[in-house]
């Protein structure tokens, strides 16, 4: 766990910010007191998703493709 002061936490902000991201604690001390933690944030994105989660709920249309063909080809004839 790293602490820093506020002025060099402004300056050197980016790479603080790394380091958080990187799994590292920065404290940030006013005046050598402890005011603010800076950690990563969790992200439940970072895991895989699984396949066919929605599968049999629900259908396309057989002729999906070709839906609304002609509506389609006249907006860019237009």
């Amino acid at each position: 766990m790293q602490t820093v002061n506020i002025h060099e936490a402004k300056t050197q902000f980016s790479r603080y910010v790394d380091q958080a991201c990187a799994g590292e604690e920065i404290i940030i001390a006013r005046a050598g007191k402890p005011v603010a933690r800076l950690v990563a944030l969790a992200n439940a994105g970072n895991e895989p998703r699984k396949l066919g989660l929605g599968k049999n709920q629900f259908t396309f249309p057989e002729q999906f493709d070709s839906l609304n063909a002609d509506d389609i080809a006249a907006m860019f004839e237009k």
